[in-house]
């Protein structure tokens, strides 16, 4: 067996795709859950069982556990291969076939950085580490959460990185394009992090891809120092934390948003293991769509400080945008969520959680300090500002609702309040995407579901139904030819295989056909949707026969005429013989 296929025969696709997708099953070989490749709100994402494949029949997006892993982790195909093959215990023939240039360079990446986590790891523990020892004993971080999070220290000698990677033969190039070496005027390299602590950022499969690092000198800027975007780096997808943080987010169906690497490794440490971060910078709406994958709840606790509360505040928009669920998370005595955690208890921190009022409370809040509500005019600012914040959530429940909060809360008139928004949901589009129906007739799917899932109904139906030419007439023409051919040549006739030698027109008929049906198809649902086909061949030949034979009378060929009334007289005693 080829070692791609060894690899997805073990595989379980539901689990790989499980752990970046809430999936719910849906059937006997099926599972649902929101595309993680585009924004959506109802679930059109499937994945199927039996033939290990995925489809989003709303953005089109389809393939193998292979495939999904190169789409969601940014892998190429060898990157994918060889990270499935590590996560399952699947030995990677030895020979690199399956490399490319481009796998190559971000495999050189990868070990670079996991070579630089280690060298700053052992810089920490080093003589040169003092100050960054000082400042995580300062913080209050444990040995133990130090480790857990691999903090390390970035030495003040600005060319450690560059002798390291240097002795390890990486090229001047691949130093440039890791992110982690700089290059002078005059072509010198020089580390990029200097006398740094550093917190190792990794991708949602656990590999280090960036770095933060925070300065420990007060004459060091900017504060915080981030790795710029490479070949595997892009920042506005990663969040911090989640590769620790999903599981938990899941188990407890909601997560915690915190605003940098202290925060979450502070409120982690306290026994919150559903906590990520934006790294300092602003969200994205790919991060949210990103925790939107294992949970549509959502705490927000950034800092208590202007900053901070202005980003939560543009937070609110794409969370909102995104239809999760927001709660915000205000922490008393001017305490970020580190500090809150140490000084008051993981208890307070959880009844702060537990206790986050409703974003449009908050948002009144902030709006209702800016204004005099006691004047009409205060009250219509307020009311302005956050109409457009109610509006903009998707479900229409809880968006009415809301709106009649909102009036009483700031004191207006919760008619005039409920008409605006009336007036708006006449305006827009509440039509949920739903799954489209197949285009296929039920005896085309059964036929060709049992010739891609089982070798013996394949073997006794491929004659006739080859002979058929009513199968050239069918929509899945094409796929029955693509079933046909790997037959012949003697292959494996699976999903896979035939899906690989469509166009994404057939293949997205394959798609309707086989992950689209629930259950078992019996041999008697087989065998009669074969029966149907031939029927349908013969009532072909019949009424082109009954044709032929007019058009020779009106012509006067009477000899050819009778020779066709013969032949469709005996289509109709063989038709007579088989029905009883």
């Amino acid at each position: 067996m080829d070692f791609v296929e060894q690899l997805k025969s073990s595989v379980d696709i539901v689990s790989v795709v499980g752990e970046y997708v809430k999936l719910r099953r849906s059937g006997a070989n099926r599972y649902m859950g929101l595309c993680p490749f585009h924004s959506e709100k109802t679930p059109s994402f499937t994945v199927h069982v039996v033939h290990q494949f995925y489809k989003c029949f709303s953005c089109g997006a389809g393939g193998d556990v292979v495939k999904f892993v190169m789409e969601k982790d940014g892998l190429s195909f060898y990157e994918a291969l060889k990270s499935l093959s590590e996560r399952y215990g699947v030995p990677m023939p030895k020979r690199s076939q399956y490399a490319d240039e481009d796998s190559k360079l971000r495999g050189a990446l990868l070990a670079m950085h996991e070579q630089a986590a280690e060298a700053f790891r052992a810089n920490l523990q080093s003589q040169a580490g003092d100050a960054a020892r000082g400042y995580i004993a300062k913080r209050g971080l444990a040995p133990e959460t130090v480790e857990h999070f691999g903090l390390g220290y970035s030495d003040r000698s600005g060319r450690a990185l560059v002798r390291l990677f240097e002795q390890r033969g990486f090229p001047v190039a691949q130093m440039e394009e890791s992110g982690l070496v700089g290059k002078r005027q005059d072509g010198s390299l020089y580390d990029r992090f200097r006398n740094r602590l550093m917190f190792p950022i990794h991708n949602e499969s656990g590999k280090i891809i960036a770095f933060g690092g925070r300065a420990l000198s007060a004459d060091d800027e900017p504060k915080y120092l981030n790795s710029p975007e490479t070949p595997i780096y892009k920042k506005s997808h990663v969040l911090y934390n989640l590769h620790r943080a999903r599981e938990t987010v899941r188990k407890e169906d909601r997560a915690i948003l915190v605003e940098g690497y202290m925060d979450a490794i502070g409120v982690t440490a306290a026994g919150f293991g559903n906590v990520v971060a934006s790294c300092g910078t602003a969200l994205t709406t790919q991060q949210v769509q990103a925790i939107k994958r294992h949970t549509h709840r959502i705490a927000v606790n950034f800092d208590p400080d202007a900053p901070g509360v202005n980003a939560a505040e543009r937070s609110v928009d794409l969370l909102l945008a995104e239809g999760m669920q927001v709660r915000i998370v205000e922490l008393d005595g001017g305490l970020d969520p580190d500090e809150y955690c140490k000084e008051r208890g993981a208890a307070a921190y959880q009844e702060r959680i537990d206790g986050a009022q409703g974003y449009f409370y908050w948002l009144a809040d902030r709006a209702r300090a800016k204004h005099d509500m006691r004047t009409s005019e205060g009250k219509v600012a307020v009311l302005n500002f956050l109409l457009p914040k109610v509006q903009s959530i998707t479900d229409q429940l809880e968006r009415m609702t809301i709106a009649g909060d909102v009036a009483g809360y700031i004191g207006v008139e919760k008619g005039m309040v409920l008409d605006h928004f009336r007036k708006a949901v006449s305006e827009r589009s509440e039509r949920a995407i739903e799954r489209p129906k197949s285009p296929l007739r039920h005896d085309e799917r059964w036929l060709l579901v049992a010739l891609l899932t089982d070798p013996e109904l394949r073997a006794e139906m491929i004659g006739p139904l080859r002979s058929l030419q009513t199968v050239e007439a069918l929509p899945s023409r094409r796929i029955f030819q693509a079933i046909f051919a790997l037959h012949e040549a003697g292959g494996r006739v699976g999903f896979d295989e035939v899906n690989g030698r469509l166009e994404e027109a057939d293949q997205n008929l394959l798609a309707h056909a086989v992950l689209n049906e629930d259950g078992e198809i019996s041999r008697e649902d087989v065998m009669a949707a074969l029966g149907t086909m031939q029927r349908s061949e013969q009532q072909d030949l019949r009424v082109r026969l009954k044709t032929r034979i007019s058009e020779s009378e009106r012509a006067g060929r009477f000899d050819e005429a009778m020779r066709l009334i013969a032949e469709l007289q005996g289509l109709e005693r063989a038709t007579g013989n088989r029905r009883a």
